[in-house]
């Protein structure tokens, strides 16, 4: 039976575009191998091997909910890289702990240098993310290539098939959409073994299934997976 949801008589109306905010609690991380080593680093803060250190992992695999559970343990700020600007480092650290999203992409290099300095000088917690590896950020300032050389880093790796069947239910449940099983067994057997396709698979199912005033059914969901 469709649910009151899905049920209009004019099958073609357009959805309204709307934002679906994702649930970031600790309890909604889901874990396995693929993340591991991530958690297990962020768990153990205060005592980290340093005052700073890095999330390495591609697109959706993570690094943000990591970095927001954290940052309700930490209390800390969250602040893009593009944005960090050398003046606005004390008050970014006023809480003594940061998240720096996007770390490889666009950040000032004085900016970074400074911030990794006077992390270290207050004693204040600094926690990256990016899609790369410190070493290969662009930066031009020697010594702060060497810092980022010496950050730990625990890497995302891409999700085994538990674990992606589980973020595929998740990121349907922060839609308010219910997907049975057989659905979601589909899905993950049909795209690509990464957190960004199955986020793009269920926002597509979503948001045809409105679209055409449909339940998200394992028909329709091949019929969008027949047009990406």
């Amino acid at each position: 039976m469709i649910s009151s949801r899905f049920a209009s008589p004019h099958p073609r109306q357009l959805a309204l575009k709307l934002d679906h905010a994702e649930n970031y609690a600790r309890e909604e991380f889901l874990s396995g191998p693929c993340n591991e080593e991530a958690l297990q680093l962020i768990d153990c803060w205060p005592d980290w091997p340093a005052n700073a250190i890095a999330l390495i992992g591609p697109e959706g695999s993570g690094k943000t909910h990591l970095a927001m559970i954290w940052a309700a343990m930490a209390g800390a700020r969250i602040v893009s890289a593009r944005s960090l600007r050398d003046a606005d480092i004390p008050s970014a650290l006023a809480t003594g702990a940061l998240v720096v999203e996007d770390a490889a992409v666009g950040a000032d290099d004085r900016a970074l240098f400074h911030l990794i300095n006077l992390a270290r000088e207050d004693n204040a917690a600094l926690l990256f993310t990016a899609r790369s590896t410190p070493t290969t950020w662009p930066v031009a300032i020697p010594d702060l290539a060497s810092r980022l050389r010496a950050l730990p880093v625990a890497m995302l790796q891409a999700p085994d098939d538990l674990v992606l069947r589980a973020v595929i239910v998740k990121l349907a449940n922060d839609r308010q959409l219910t997907l049975d099983e057989s659905v979601v067994a589909f899905v993950a057997t049909r795209i690509e073994r990464s957190f960004a396709a199955a986020r793009a698979a269920v926002v597509a199912l979503d948001d045809e299934a409105l679209r055409q005033r449909r339940a998200p059914t394992r028909a329709l969901a091949a019929e969008i997976l027949r047009q990406a």
